[in-house]
Order: C-alpha cells, then sequence, then structure tokens
C-alpha cells in the first residue's frame, strides 16, 4: 500500500511492515522448502566458512608465531654475529693502536739516542778541536820561546865571527893594490 501524501511517517512505516508480512507470508508459501533447504544450506556454508576462517586464522597465527620466532632468532644471530664483528674489529683497532704507539715510541728511543750520540760527537768533536788548538798554542809558544831564546846567542855568534869593516876594507884595499901591481910586499933587506 502507498503512503499518502496526508499521512504521516510513523503510518507509513507501519503500513510497510504489515505489507512486507504479507509478502513474507506468500514467499513462504511459494518457496518455502526450497528456502529453507536454502537456509540450512547457507547455515553450513557459514558454519564451514567460519570454521575454515577460524582454522586458516588459527594457521595464520601459528605461522606468523614461527615466522616471528624465526625472526627473532635471526635479528639475535645477526646481533651477536654484529657483536662478534664489532667486538673483533675493535680489538683490532686497539692492537694496531698499540703497534702504532710502540713504533713511535721506538722511533722516539731511536730519534733520542741519535741525537745523544750526535751531541757526545760534537762534544768530543770539540774537544778535539781544542785539545789540538791548545797543542799547536803550545807548540807555536815554545817554538816563539826558543826563537827568541836563541836569537841572542845568534846574534852574538855573528858578532864574533863577522869580520870588522876596518880590517875588510884593508884586505880589499890590499887586494886592489896587488892587482893593480902597485902592493909591494916588505923584503927581508928593508926589515
Amino acid at each position: 500500500m502507498k503512503a499518502t501524501h496526508d499521512q504521516k511517517p510513523a503510518e507509513a512505516a507501519a503500513d510497510a511492515l504489515a505489507g512486507g508480512a504479507s509478502i513474507d507470508k506468500v514467499r513462504d508459501i511459494l518457496f518455502g522448502g526450497q528456502m529453507r533447504d536454502y537456509d540450512k544450506r547457507f547455515t553450513r556454508l557459514e558454519e564451514k566458512l567460519a570454521k575454515d576462517t577460524s582454522d586458516l586464522k588459527d594457521d595464520v597465527k601459528k605461522r606468523l608465531a614461527a615466522l616471528e620466532q624465526f625472526m627473532r632468532q635471526e635479528f639475535e644471530s645477526l646481533g651477536e654475529r654484529l657483536s662478534a664483528e664489532h667486538s673483533g674489529r675493535e680489538d683490532a683497532v686497539k692492537a694496531l693502536g698499540q703497534t702504532h704507539r710502540d713504533a713511535v715510541a721506538a722511533f722516539e728511543k731511536k730519534t733520542a739516542g741519535i741525537d745523544d750520540q750526535l751531541s757526545k760527537a760534537q762534544r768530543e768533536l770539540r774537544q778535539q778541536v781544542l785539545d789540538l788548538q791548545k797543542e799547536l798554542t803550545d807548540e807555536m809558544l815554545q817554538r816563539h820561546q826558543d826563537i827568541v831564546a836563541m836569537l841572542p846567542r845568534d846574534s852574538s855568534e855573528l858578532r864574533d865571527e863577522k869580520a870588522d869593516r876596518a880590517a875588510l876594507a884593508s884586505l880589499f884595499t890590499e887586494m886592489a893594490m896587488r892587482l893593480n901591481n902597485q902592493f909591494r910586499l916588505p923584503t927581508a933587506e928593508g926589515v
């Protein structure tokens, strides 16, 4: 039945329900056995679907739990491997650092040793130069003193050994006269 414009909405709803109930009765008469059979099938299908869904849900939960457990184990394993690798690398870095420190210490020790040897060699060389300078200075002073001491003696010897100027002049004069045949030797008769 159609609701008119003048009817109120509540009355229209009641009429629709009454009309819907009569349609259900007609439908039940015409299709009643078939519908009940379909209802049973749908119920069984719903139950089977609910059971399959429940089984699938349980299976998915089990698989997800297994997958979660597997992933957790894999993450733990990876974490352990990473920790071991990290620890190994830290040890390698520490060892490398220690080796570097040892090499630097050895280098510094060698450098200090070389510096000490160089300083010692310089001191010895300076000492040798000073000793040599002192020896040369002493030797020069000794020779100077010897020369100064010899000078008066040699001077005195030269004075003693040198010919007198007057004697030399008379000797040269005599020689010149002899060369000119002007020099006569005294004879025994005149003496």
